[in-house]
């Protein structure tokens, strides 16, 4: 096996297009007005800091959701700002990516507050709605089960509703070409648009299964800390935000591993269900787009390798 099919590569959808990213850099493609498909590459830097912690469990969870919060912020603001620009003000544009490159930090930072604010959010809300029902439901137990149904409504509500804006179901359409793509190369099978579109939009290793396995972990993990006083509750939960988080990242790793085995492979069908909401079928035009993202990806990794083998050699 090559050391291309070794490392696993992750994606996410922007807009009118596809990120993916690999060992040594992130692609993304995107379609334009005017039909063409345009290309944003970073590479990936190599914190020797943060590749330790990687290597830590439940710690390494945390580091990849900042990692890939703050890089999809970068590359969801090229697609926003090039699908909406002509393609004939190119140059002009070009003059101005200079001082833009300067901004990639603080827009990488309002990626991760962002992540964080809807994450406090995501957990204060059920808190208060639980709370209202504690004349009905008034042991600890009880109010987590209760706390944890209405997170889980919350979230299939916000996924629903959103996924009916024209610009968010075709984000979700890319984002099922993202997935279609991964399990197409997986599969060892060649990136055709026939081939692509006869796998499916579902994957193991999505971050939306990651999202539902918060939901369900943090039922589990909540049970351990009592519901009342309610100042008690809320800084509780603020605090184990990063157990949860880490705990469900290795849930997500683990079904990963065993999808393929009989019987243990349905441990991770929740969070395929709920990519049922997150994604939709692509068109072929989408899929075209998603295979030119990791085709291109995979030739800036195997440039980055050929360049380290050959200062090994040297």
């Amino acid at each position: 096996m090559s050391k291309s099919q070794k490392t696993v590569y992750g994606g996410q959808a922007v807009v009118e297009g596809v990120m993916f990213g690999g060992k040594y850099h992130y692609v993304t493609a995107i379609r334009r007005r005017d039909h063409s498909i345009d290309y944003f590459h970073l590479p990936r830097k190599q914190n020797p800091t943060l590749t330790s912690f990687k290597k830590i469990p439940f710690l390494r969870g945390i580091i990849a959701i900042i990692e890939a919060s703050a890089n999809g912020s970068k590359h969801l603001n090229f697609s926003t700002e090039r699908y909406d620009t002509d393609p004939k003000d190119d140059e002009k544009l070009k003059e101005k990516e200079a001082p833009k490159l300067s901004m990639y930090l603080s827009v990488a930072t309002i990626g991760v507050i962002s992540f964080l604010f809807g994450k406090f959010a995501f957990t204060l809300i059920p808190i208060f709605l639980a709370e209202l029902t504690r004349p009905l439901f008034s042991s600890d137990v009880a109010q987590v089960l209760v706390e944890g149904f209405f997170k889980l409504l919350i979230l299939l509500c916000y996924i629903y509703f959103v996924s009916l804006t024209p610009l968010i179901k075709r984000v979700f359409q890319y984002h099922g070409a993202e997935h279609k793509v991964i399990n197409t190369f997986e599969a060892g099978a060649e990136l055709t648009v026939e081939n692509v579109q006869a796998h499916s939009r579902l994957h193991y290793r999505c971050g939306s299964s990651f999202i539902l396995f918060t939901v369900i972990v943090g039922v589990f993990v909540y049970m351990a800390v009592p519901t009342s006083p309610l100042w008690l509750r809320i800084v509780d939960r603020l605090i184990l935000i990063p157990v949860v988080l880490g705990i469900a990242f290795e849930v997500l790793q683990f079904t990963n591993k065993l999808r393929d085995v009989p019987v243990l492979k349905y441990l991770g069908l929740p969070g395929l269900w709920l990519q049922l909401l997150t994604t939709k079928e692509p068109s072929h035009d989408q899929v075209e787009v998603a295979i030119h993202s990791f085709n291109e990806l995979l030739r800036k990794e195997k440039e980055a390798e050929y360049k380290i083998e050959t200062e090994e050699i040297v």
